[in-house]
């Protein structure tokens, strides 16, 4: 096994870094995106070198490719769920085909009867090769643009979220907004890439973050520029000020 904690030296410098334009779109908040321009500027500081001029034209895809295929996971794994081995059992009753129903019933939450209701859909033999075997081959596309990638640059630089932290309970009643918040991570995710996320600054006093991506099997490599990075910035030494009105306390 590698040794991570001997790679964590702080130097970075020839280190190639890229960062493609995908993840600076329209919908990126300006504050986020002066916060991450300011965090690049600073690894270019350390000594790594930064090219702009990086795309990866097929991530604008993954959200997409994320919800079709992990719904289809999700009511695959979840239909064989019926709380007498483990989890949550309803038990007022005597039929055990009605305490299976409730347990189901009762035992998921909104978000999760919604992404087994979307995944039984896409599953279904009138619908699979439409979404489900379409999302595994644009799946194998922008796996084969980072690896494309990968071969010109250590790692690939990205917002961890375009937009700020929004306040508890914000959302709630917009699960497309809330998901939308993930839209920089999931590529990565998609692809199978160690990925991290170090703090970079603020945006209206909240917290904004720098993405790390590298190649399969190279967290040493994301660890090492996160490193560097997080201890010539110091962000990770400062907490924002949050009042109740923010966050939605009460």
């Amino acid at each position: 096994m590698p040794n991570y904690v001997e790679r964590l030296t702080g130097d970075i410098k020839g280190c190639r870094l890229g960062i493609p334009k995908e993840y600076f779109a329209e919908g990126m908040q300006p504050g986020v995106g002066r916060a991450l321009h300011v965090a690049i500027a600073k690894l270019e500081e350390l000594g790594a070198v930064v090219d702009w001029n990086t795309s990866l034209p097929s991530i604008i895809h993954a959200p997409a490719v994320y919800q079709i295929i992990a719904s289809g996971e999700a009511s695959a794994n979840l239909a064989r769920y019926d709380g007498v081995k483990y989890g949550f059992s309803f038990t007022s009753t005597n039929n055990i085909w009605e305490a299976i129903e409730k347990t189901r019933e009762f035992g998921f939450g909104p978000e999760v009867k919604r992404r087994i209701m979307i995944g039984t859909h896409i599953l279904s033999a009138n619908h699979h090769n439409e979404y489900f075997l379409k999302a595994q081959k644009v799946r194998t596309i922008i796996c084969r643009e980072f690896t494309r990638a990968f071969e010109k640059y250590d790692a690939l630089i990205a917002p961890t979220s375009p937009i700020v932290p929004f306040s508890i309970g914000e959302k709630t009643n917009n699960p497309l907004q809330m998901h939308l918040a993930d839209v920089c991570t999931i590529p990565a995710s998609v692809a199978g890439l160690p990925a991290i996320s170090v703090p970079a600054g603020f945006a209206d006093r909240l917290p904004v973050g720098l993405q790390i991506i590298a190649k399969p099997f190279a967290e040493e490599t994301v660890l090492r520029v996160a490193y560097a990075y997080e201890q010539a910035a110091g962000w990770h030494k400062i907490k924002p000020v949050v009042s109740d009105a923010q966050s939605g306390c009460r």
